[in-house]
Protein backbone atom coordinates (compact mmCIF):
# COMPACT_ATOMS: atom_id res chain seq x y z
CA UNK A 1 0.00 0.00 0.00
CA UNK A 2 1.32 3.44 -0.89
CA UNK A 3 2.02 5.40 2.27
CA UNK A 4 1.53 8.88 0.74
CA UNK A 5 -2.22 8.62 0.00
CA UNK A 6 -2.70 6.91 3.34
CA UNK A 7 -0.74 9.68 5.03
CA UNK A 8 -2.99 12.28 3.41
CA UNK A 9 -6.16 10.57 4.62
CA UNK A 10 -4.74 10.05 8.08
CA UNK A 11 -3.63 13.64 8.49
CA UNK A 12 -7.00 14.74 7.14
CA UNK A 13 -8.77 12.91 9.97
CA UNK A 14 -6.36 14.26 12.56
CA UNK A 15 -6.70 17.81 11.26
CA UNK A 16 -10.51 17.50 11.21
CA UNK A 17 -10.51 16.50 14.86
CA UNK A 18 -8.01 19.20 15.78
CA UNK A 19 -9.62 22.02 13.82
CA UNK A 20 -13.11 21.06 15.00
CA UNK A 21 -12.09 22.53 18.32
CA UNK A 22 -9.20 24.88 17.65
CA UNK A 23 -9.23 26.47 21.12
CA UNK A 24 -8.09 23.19 22.72
CA UNK A 25 -5.10 23.94 24.89
CA UNK A 26 -1.70 23.09 23.46
CA UNK A 27 0.46 21.15 25.91
CA UNK A 28 3.70 20.85 23.99
CA UNK A 29 5.17 20.04 20.63
CA UNK A 30 5.91 16.34 20.48
CA UNK A 31 8.50 15.92 17.72
CA UNK A 32 6.72 18.72 15.89
CA UNK A 33 3.26 17.20 16.51
CA UNK A 34 0.72 19.20 18.50
CA UNK A 35 -0.56 17.53 21.65
CA UNK A 36 -3.28 18.61 24.04
CA UNK A 37 -3.91 19.32 27.72
CA UNK A 38 -6.97 19.48 29.94
CA UNK A 39 -8.77 22.84 29.60
CA UNK A 40 -9.67 24.73 32.77
CA UNK A 41 -13.31 25.22 33.71
CA UNK A 42 -14.65 28.74 34.15
CA UNK A 43 -16.60 27.70 37.26
CA UNK A 44 -16.07 25.54 40.36
CA UNK A 45 -17.02 21.87 40.28
CA UNK A 46 -19.88 22.45 42.71
CA UNK A 47 -21.22 25.53 40.96
CA UNK A 48 -23.77 23.60 38.90
CA UNK A 49 -25.49 21.99 41.87
CA UNK A 50 -28.18 20.79 42.34
CA UNK A 51 -28.54 20.09 38.61
CA UNK A 52 -25.14 18.37 38.41
CA UNK A 53 -23.23 17.42 41.54
CA UNK A 54 -19.73 18.62 42.24
CA UNK A 55 -18.57 15.02 42.61
CA UNK A 56 -19.73 14.17 39.10
CA UNK A 57 -18.18 17.30 37.62
CA UNK A 58 -14.81 16.65 39.24
CA UNK A 59 -14.68 13.01 38.15
CA UNK A 60 -15.96 13.84 34.69
CA UNK A 61 -13.40 16.58 34.14
CA UNK A 62 -10.32 15.28 35.96
CA UNK A 63 -10.67 11.57 35.21
CA UNK A 64 -12.78 10.98 32.10
CA UNK A 65 -11.80 14.00 30.01
CA UNK A 66 -8.17 13.67 31.09
CA UNK A 67 -8.18 10.02 30.02
CA UNK A 68 -9.34 10.96 26.52
CA UNK A 69 -6.57 13.54 26.26
CA UNK A 70 -3.90 11.15 27.53
CA UNK A 71 -4.93 8.45 25.09
CA UNK A 72 -5.31 10.92 22.22
CA UNK A 73 -1.77 12.20 22.72
CA UNK A 74 -0.48 8.63 22.95
CA UNK A 75 -2.25 7.67 19.72
CA UNK A 76 -0.86 10.73 17.94
CA UNK A 77 2.66 9.83 19.03
CA UNK A 78 2.20 6.25 17.84
CA UNK A 79 0.77 7.54 14.58
CA UNK A 80 3.80 9.72 13.94
CA UNK A 81 6.10 6.78 14.62
CA UNK A 82 4.10 4.52 12.30
CA UNK A 83 4.13 7.10 9.51
CA UNK A 84 7.86 7.63 9.90
CA UNK A 85 8.39 3.87 9.54
CA UNK A 86 5.95 3.53 6.64
CA UNK A 87 3.93 1.06 8.74
CA UNK A 88 0.59 1.26 6.93
CA UNK A 89 -1.02 -1.47 9.02
CA UNK A 90 -0.38 0.38 12.28
CA UNK A 91 -1.56 3.67 10.74
CA UNK A 92 -4.90 2.08 9.88
CA UNK A 93 -5.28 0.42 13.29
CA UNK A 94 -4.69 3.74 15.08
CA UNK A 95 -7.59 5.52 13.36
CA UNK A 96 -10.22 4.24 15.78
CA UNK A 97 -8.21 5.38 18.81
CA UNK A 98 -7.65 8.81 17.27
CA UNK A 99 -11.32 9.22 16.43
CA UNK A 100 -12.56 8.00 19.81
CA UNK A 101 -10.14 9.84 22.07
CA UNK A 102 -9.79 12.93 19.89
CA UNK A 103 -13.56 13.09 19.65
CA UNK A 104 -13.83 12.72 23.42
CA UNK A 105 -11.55 15.72 23.88
CA UNK A 106 -13.41 17.84 21.33
CA UNK A 107 -16.85 16.96 22.68
CA UNK A 108 -16.02 17.54 26.32
CA UNK A 109 -14.29 20.83 25.57
CA UNK A 110 -17.57 22.01 24.02
CA UNK A 111 -19.65 20.49 26.83
CA UNK A 112 -17.94 22.46 29.60
CA UNK A 113 -18.66 25.71 27.75
CA UNK A 114 -22.28 24.67 27.27
CA UNK A 115 -22.73 24.75 31.06
CA UNK A 116 -22.75 27.66 33.47
CA UNK A 117 -24.07 28.29 37.00
CA UNK A 118 -27.54 29.72 37.46
CA UNK A 119 -25.92 32.77 39.06
CA UNK A 120 -24.09 33.38 35.77
CA UNK A 121 -27.15 33.04 33.59
CA UNK A 122 -27.44 29.26 33.41
CA UNK A 123 -30.80 28.20 32.04
CA UNK A 124 -31.75 31.62 30.70
CA UNK A 125 -33.25 31.09 27.22
CA UNK A 126 -31.51 32.66 24.24
CA UNK A 127 -32.68 35.93 22.79
CA UNK A 128 -31.71 37.73 19.63
CA UNK A 129 -30.86 35.87 16.45
CA UNK A 130 -30.52 32.39 18.00
CA UNK A 131 -33.84 32.69 19.80
CA UNK A 132 -35.48 33.71 16.53
CA UNK A 133 -33.81 30.82 14.68
CA UNK A 134 -35.04 28.33 17.28
CA UNK A 135 -38.62 29.58 16.91
CA UNK A 136 -38.32 29.43 13.12
CA UNK A 137 -36.83 25.93 12.98
CA UNK A 138 -38.63 24.23 15.86
CA UNK A 139 -41.68 26.34 16.66
CA UNK A 140 -40.64 27.30 20.17
CA UNK A 141 -37.92 26.93 22.76
CA UNK A 142 -40.08 24.43 24.62
CA UNK A 143 -40.42 22.29 21.50
CA UNK A 144 -36.63 22.29 21.00
CA UNK A 145 -35.95 21.26 24.60
CA UNK A 146 -38.50 18.47 24.29
CA UNK A 147 -36.96 17.23 21.04
CA UNK A 148 -33.37 17.23 22.34
CA UNK A 149 -34.39 15.57 25.61
CA UNK A 150 -36.40 12.89 23.79
CA UNK A 151 -33.64 12.09 21.33
CA UNK A 152 -31.03 12.03 24.09
CA UNK A 153 -33.14 9.68 26.20
CA UNK A 154 -33.78 7.38 23.24
CA UNK A 155 -30.13 7.10 22.20
CA UNK A 156 -29.06 3.50 22.69
CA UNK A 157 -25.81 2.97 24.54
CA UNK A 158 -23.44 5.90 24.95
CA UNK A 159 -23.19 9.08 22.93
CA UNK A 160 -24.19 12.71 22.54
CA UNK A 161 -27.22 14.73 21.51
CA UNK A 162 -26.57 17.98 19.66
CA UNK A 163 -28.06 21.24 18.55
CA UNK A 164 -26.05 22.18 15.50
CA UNK A 165 -25.94 24.76 12.77
CA UNK A 166 -25.59 23.83 9.13
CA UNK A 167 -23.25 26.54 7.88
CA UNK A 168 -24.45 26.16 4.28
CA UNK A 169 -28.24 26.06 4.70
CA UNK A 170 -28.10 28.24 7.87
CA UNK A 171 -30.63 25.89 9.45
CA UNK A 172 -30.55 24.46 12.96
CA UNK A 173 -30.50 20.70 13.33
CA UNK A 174 -30.87 18.25 16.21
CA UNK A 175 -28.82 15.08 15.85
CA UNK A 176 -27.14 12.38 17.89
CA UNK A 177 -23.72 10.76 17.63
CA UNK A 178 -22.57 7.46 19.03
CA UNK A 179 -19.74 7.01 21.50
CA UNK A 180 -17.39 10.02 21.22
CA UNK A 181 -18.05 10.89 17.58
CA UNK A 182 -18.03 14.68 17.14
CA UNK A 183 -20.95 16.33 15.36
CA UNK A 184 -18.71 17.00 12.33
CA UNK A 185 -18.81 13.26 11.59
CA UNK A 186 -22.47 13.74 10.64
CA UNK A 187 -21.60 16.44 8.12
CA UNK A 188 -18.64 18.67 7.39
CA UNK A 189 -20.86 21.77 7.45
CA UNK A 190 -22.26 21.14 10.94
CA UNK A 191 -21.12 23.35 13.81
CA UNK A 192 -22.05 22.36 17.39
CA UNK A 193 -23.94 25.01 19.33
CA UNK A 194 -24.96 22.73 22.18
CA UNK A 195 -23.87 19.21 23.05
CA UNK A 196 -25.18 17.11 25.92
CA UNK A 197 -23.19 14.11 27.09
CA UNK A 198 -25.46 11.10 27.63
CA UNK A 199 -22.74 8.66 28.64
CA UNK A 200 -23.59 7.23 32.07
CA UNK A 201 -20.42 8.74 33.54
CA UNK A 202 -22.07 12.16 33.05
CA UNK A 203 -24.94 11.43 35.42
CA UNK A 204 -24.97 7.96 37.02
CA UNK A 205 -23.62 8.91 40.47
CA UNK A 206 -26.54 11.32 40.87
CA UNK A 207 -29.35 10.06 38.66
CA UNK A 208 -28.50 6.33 38.55
CA UNK A 209 -29.91 4.88 35.33
CA UNK A 210 -32.69 7.47 34.95
CA UNK A 211 -31.28 9.42 32.03
CA UNK A 212 -34.52 11.40 31.42
CA UNK A 213 -34.21 13.04 34.86
CA UNK A 214 -30.68 14.14 34.05
CA UNK A 215 -31.86 15.55 30.73
CA UNK A 216 -34.70 17.37 32.47
CA UNK A 217 -32.46 19.08 35.00
CA UNK A 218 -29.45 19.92 32.85
CA UNK A 219 -31.45 22.66 31.12
CA UNK A 220 -31.26 24.65 34.36
CA UNK A 221 -27.51 25.18 33.79
CA UNK A 222 -27.28 25.39 30.00
CA UNK A 223 -25.19 28.33 28.83
CA UNK A 224 -27.25 29.76 25.99
CA UNK A 225 -24.97 32.79 25.86
CA UNK A 226 -22.18 30.58 24.55
CA UNK A 227 -24.47 28.93 22.01
CA UNK A 228 -25.64 32.35 20.87
CA UNK A 229 -22.04 33.55 20.51
CA UNK A 230 -21.17 30.62 18.25
CA UNK A 231 -24.35 31.07 16.23
CA UNK A 232 -23.77 34.79 15.69
CA UNK A 233 -20.18 34.14 14.68
CA UNK A 234 -21.30 31.69 12.01
CA UNK A 235 -24.37 33.73 10.97
CA UNK A 236 -23.31 37.37 11.33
Amino acid sequence: MAIRPLLSRTLGLTQTLTHSHSHSHTLTQLRGLQTFSLPDLSYDYGALEPAISGEIMQLHHQKHHQAYITNYNKALEQLEDALAKGDSSSVVKLQSAIKFNGGGHINHSVFWKNLTPVSEGGGEPPHGSLGWAIDTNFGSMEALVQKISAEGAALQGSGWVWLGLDKVSKKLVVDTTANQDPLVTKGANLVPLLGIDVWEHAYYLQYKNVRPDYLKNIWKVINWKYASHVYEKECP
